[in-house]
């Protein structure tokens, strides 16, 4: 039986991306800039011999390096996790999870380093960086604090800034100076010493 223009299934324009292929450009990128390699000096074309993929492979993903960038430090960034426990501090340990668990993992701190002290060479392309990796979450932690000022869990006059640094800021220091890494972290460890603390001083006194 012939097949007709009409009944012949349509094949998508342009050639089916490849998830192994993405999948191995964002870690040769991720890699490269790990081994103390800059934005700057980042290439397309290292890009590409790293992953083992042609330099049109990566153009047909990102129209450009600043693009494979951006993309490459947001996998580096989990979503926060959706504050949908009962109480503010249930979903306050979540997120101190997450942290610690990112906070261990030697690359991924590296690496994000590395792209924020670009600041000065490349300051559009932090500012990338800020809002597809950070921004998202900062903005999902002020929103779970005020929550909790709302219900009346946290005290009334806190400072929701202040508050952020202090999560943020706490754990990051609590794994690095506990000399953690990604073979020896224990998620939920430090969360829960750090939370106990927190919570003394945001709840209502």
């Amino acid at each position: 039986m012939s097949t007709t223009d009409e009944t012949r299934t349509a094949r998508p324009a342009g050639r089916p991306r490849s998830a192994k292929a993405e999948k191995a450009i964002i870690e040769a990128t991720l890699d490269l800039m790990g081994e103390s390699v800059s934005i700057s000096e980042l290439t397309i074309e290292a890009v590409a011999a790293r992953a083992g993929v042609g330099k049109t492979t990566i153009y047909r993903r990102w129209s450009n390096k600043e693009d494979l960038v951006v993309d490459a430090l947001a996998t580096l960034k989990s979503p926060p996790p959706p504050p949908d426990a009962p109480t503010v501090r249930e979903n306050l340990a979540a997120y101190l999870e997450m942290l610690e668990r990112e906070a261990c993992d030697v690359r991924g701190r590296c690496v994000m380093n590395i792209a924020m002290n670009e600041a000065d060479r490349n300051p559009h392309l932090v500012e990338r960086i800020r809002q597809a990796a950070i921004r998202p979450r900062q903005e999902a932690l002020a929103a779970l604090l005020r929550r909790g000022v709302e219900s009346g869990e946290l005290r009334a006059d806190l400072d929701v800034p202040v508050a952020m640094a202090m999560v943020v800021g706490t754990m990051m220091w609590y794994v690095k100076s506990a000399g953690f890494d990604g073979a020896g972290a224990r998620s939920g460890a430090a969360a829960g010493r750090i939370l106990d603390h927190l919570m003394a001083g945001f709840a209502p006194r």
